[in-house]
């Protein structure tokens, strides 16, 4: 037991505090309630401080103060006071009477669990000392325990290595007996349970182990895949294949029509039991491989059965194509891609009917067809990567060599079904050497056809300048010749197997696009003083044509993949801006827009060129028209029949022959913006030299709207329904100059008195007037001489 003084301290801490925590309680609620009653922050400080008469005094002073008449709550004051003064007191000896009890329990607490301590202390003071005991007894024997374990684990380890060398021994031993039964199906499949144990083995140490292993494997593989082989061999030779002589021809020859079931039936179990062998075949064999240059997409080994039937022809594919033989030319690559392409189509009925459903019974997804041609295919891909160093400097062999094989590539995807994720001659012609060799090629017979298109004689001509229905572009011959080359090398790059590369010959086509504009560009130069001639208007032409192309280009699925290729691209090279990048991405703008752009740049400049010039031979034409007589011309009542004033004769006859000789050498898109561009400066001419610089009497206003409403208008009717709409000027001027008397006159005390207040606005539109503005609708009443006289 602790002593007495011990026990007596210990809770001294919890008393005192607890009994400041209770007293504080109750000051806080008494405080609590005066701030209910007083409500003053200076009263509240005061109590708190405990100064109790500068508190009494501050409260009087608060709820009484000089007013007598405040006395008369002294009374309520009291009675709350009182009520709150019971409260209080209850609450003090509701605490007074509980703070023992806890205090009490504090303490009997306190002491049990000290005495708790005071036990674990005891018990943990003799188990240590017996826990290091009874580790110094057990030190020897936990040494000799050890070795012991060590010893065990090493024989554990050695009966393992027995028990799986006897286990290889026992397979071994089954697949002997097996094969002395002539049980070749069991035989394969255990050769199948070994081939597994061997992959298993793979992560062990045991050098020894697993070259035993795998050379048990190696033994009795070799032994099942030569017998396997041999008679397979010999049921393929009794249905005579390979098949030489395409499908239609075929005859399976069979010495008896009746035992064609059974040769089936052997084709079908040999077959099956070759798959069988597939495990320890793809353990054993390294599959040939074309160096890494290649970037061949990764694929298994073509299976083991199919090998065997390959096995024919790759050898009929070696003697005509490889060495000193006459069918071996390095300028015929087309021989040994047509052969393969034959074969291909010689065997695909057999493979599918006979084959096929074998591959489908034992459950593997494997096309008999595709692996088939998969195998050839690997020939085919030897073949090129041997012959391509030797011809790759010779332009006209590497020429012919890329179009066969382009040839050759385009009737196996598109015939035989064989898909673009397996290796493919795409792959050999994306190695680097080749393939900058390919894009040099490209470009340099490309641009031998420009100039060859360019320079030819019917160059500027439209193949169907003919047919109507045809020939809406009027598109010249060296045009289109041009967009076809480039749909051609389309075609012949969309079947790369990477993006980069796809990029690459999208520059090239880009680059191309470029010098051709360049070269139109320098032969307009040449045209500039015939802006109206036909070779100007078929350059202007072939601008339209090959912009327009591009931009439906744009919007084609290849093309929009290769957009987001080259917006990877340009995100990781940081080549482009942040805005340009959200452009490409947002496909707001194209991988062709800085070639379209400056197409349509040229477009624009050789169309304002020839306005420029049809607008100079107006003006020429139009000037006995501006020297007209408009304020003596007589009224319309004096003239038995309206007619066109004889000097607007050379102005309307230039715009119509104009007009006539450009719609037939120009499509209709140009055009229609050549005569709108040729509109918008007429009406702007025709108002300000010929209108705002003359003065009009009645006749001469009446004459000058006959001219343009009856006349000048109508020659544009043949492009649009309403062609005064687009001599908004001129059609608003002849209003205002031929309104009566009257209707002027208001008009005009209504713009004086409104000026630039809505009704001005309204009374405008009242009389047709929208697009001159109020200052000018006041020139034009200026302009007019038949205001009556009002004597001033």
């Amino acid at each position: 037991m602790p002593p007495a003084g011990e026990i007596g301290e210990a809770p001294a801490a919890p008393c005192c505090s607890e009994s400041a925590d209770e007293r504080k309680d109750v000051e806080e609620k008494s405080d609590i309630n005066i701030t209910a009653l007083v409500g003053n922050e200076q009263v509240n400080e005061d109590a708190d401080n405990g100064d109790l008469p500068s508190y009494v005094s501050a409260f009087i002073e608060k709820e009484v103060g000089n007013d007598l008449k405040s006395l008369k709550k002294l009374g309520k004051l009291i009675e709350q006071m009182t009520e709150n003064k019971m409260q209080l007191e209850e609450q003090v000896l509701t605490i007074s009477s509980e703070i023992p009890k806890r205090i009490q329990n504090a303490l009997k607490n306190a002491e049990e669990s000290k005495q708790f301590l005071n036990q674990f202390l005891e018990q943990e003071t003799h188990l240590f000392s017996s826990i290091n005991s009874h580790l110094l007894t057990a030190q020897p024997w936990m040494e000799d325990l050890g070795a012991m374990i060590n010893q065990i684990e090493e024989i554990e380890r050695h009966l393992a290595y027995l028990k799986w060398i006897s286990q290889i021994e026992e397979l071994s031993d089954n697949i002997q007996q097996y094969l002395m039964t002539n049980n070749v199906p069991e035989a394969a499949s255990t050769l199948v349970y070994m081939a597994e144990l061997d992959i298993k083995l793979q992560e062990s140490s045991c050098t020894h182990l697993l070259a035993f292993m795998r050379a048990t494997v190696k033994f009795w593989h070799k032994i099942l895949k030569d017998k396997l082989t041999s008679d397979f061999e010999e049921i393929l030779a009794q249905l005579h294949w390979p098949f030489i002589t395409p499908p239609q021809s075929q005859t399976v020859g069979l010495s008896r029509p009746a035992s064609a079931p059974e040769i089936y039936t052997n084709l079908e179990t040999l077959f099956c039991q070759l798959l069988k062998l597939q495990t320890s075949d793809e353990l054993l064999t390294e599959p040939k491989q074309l160096p890494e240059k290649y970037c061949l997409p990764a694929s298994p080994s073509v299976i083991l059965p199919l090998q065997i039937m390959l096995t024919p022809l790759q050898k009929r594919f070696r003697y005509h194509f490889r060495g000193n033989r006459q069918t071996n030319v390095i300028s015929k690559p087309e021989w040994y891609l047509a052969q393969v392409l034959i074969w291909i189509g010689n065997h695909t009925q057999f493979l599918d009917e006979k084959i096929q459903p074998i591959l489908d019974k034992v459950g593997t997804s494997v096309s008999a067809r595709l692996e088939f041609s998969r195998g050839l295919m690997m020939l085919v891909l030897e073949k090129l990567a041997a012959d391509i160093p030797c011809l790759l400097y010779d332009d006209n062999l590497f020429c012919h060599l890329v179009d066969e094989v382009l040839l050759f590539e385009r009737e196996l995807h598109s015939v035989y079904g064989y898909p673009g994720t397996f290796a493919n001659c795409m792959h050999i012609l994306s190695e680097e050497t080749c393939f900058q060799r390919w894009l040099t090629v490209e470009r340099k017979f490309a641009l031998q056809k420009m100039d060859s298109m360019l320079s030819s004689e019917a160059a500027w001509i439209s193949q169907y300048k003919d047919i109507t229905d045809v020939d809406e572009m009027k598109v010249p011959d060296c045009a289109e010749t041009f967009m076809t080359l480039l749909l051609v090398i389309t075609d012949r790059y969309k079947n790369l197997p990477t993006a980069s590369r796809k990029l690459q010959f999208l520059e090239l086509q880009k680059d191309l696009v470029d010098d051709f504009r360049i070269r139109l560009t320098q032969v307009m130069k040449e045209e500039t003083r015939a802006s109206l001639g036909f070779r100007y208007c078929a350059i202007l032409n072939a601008v339209n044509y090959i912009s327009t192309v591009l931009a439906d280009w744009a919007d084609n699925v290849f093309f929009l993949q290769l957009q987001q290729a080259a917006l990877e691209v340009f995100a990781e090279n940081n080549t482009l801006s942040k805005l340009q990048l959200g452009q490409l991405a947002s496909m707001e703008s194209s991988v062709f827009d800085d070639m379209i752009n400056l197409l349509e740049r040229l477009k624009h400049d050789m169309l304002t060129r020839q306005v420029d010039h049809v607008f100079r031979e107006v003006k020429e034409a139009a000037k006995l028209y501006k020297k007209e007589r408009w304020l003596s011309l007589p009224s319309q009542a004096e003239q038995a029949v309206m007619s066109l004033s004889s000097s607007a004769c050379p102005l309307l006859l230039t715009l119509r022959d104009r007009s006539l000789q450009l719609e037939q050498q120009l499509c209709f898109s140009l055009f229609k913006i050549f005569w709108q561009m040729l509109v918008e400066k007429l009406d702007v001419y025709i108002y300000q030299e010929i209108i705002l610089a003359n003065h009009f009497n009645e006749g001469g206003a009446a004459q000058l709207q006959f001219d343009m409403t009856r006349n000048l208008f109508p020659l544009f009717s043949h492009y649009c329904k309403r062609p005064e709409n687009y001599f908004k000027h001129v059609k608003e001027a002849c209003i205002v100059l031929n309104l009566n008397v009257g209707s002027a006159l208001l008009l005009k005390d209504v713009l004086q008195s409104a000026s630039g207040q809505p009704p001005a606005t309204e009374a405008l539109n009242e009389v047709g007037i929208y697009k001159l503005a109020q200052q000018d609708v006041e020139i034009l009443l200026n302009l007019r001489t038949n205001w009556p006289n009002t004597g001033k």
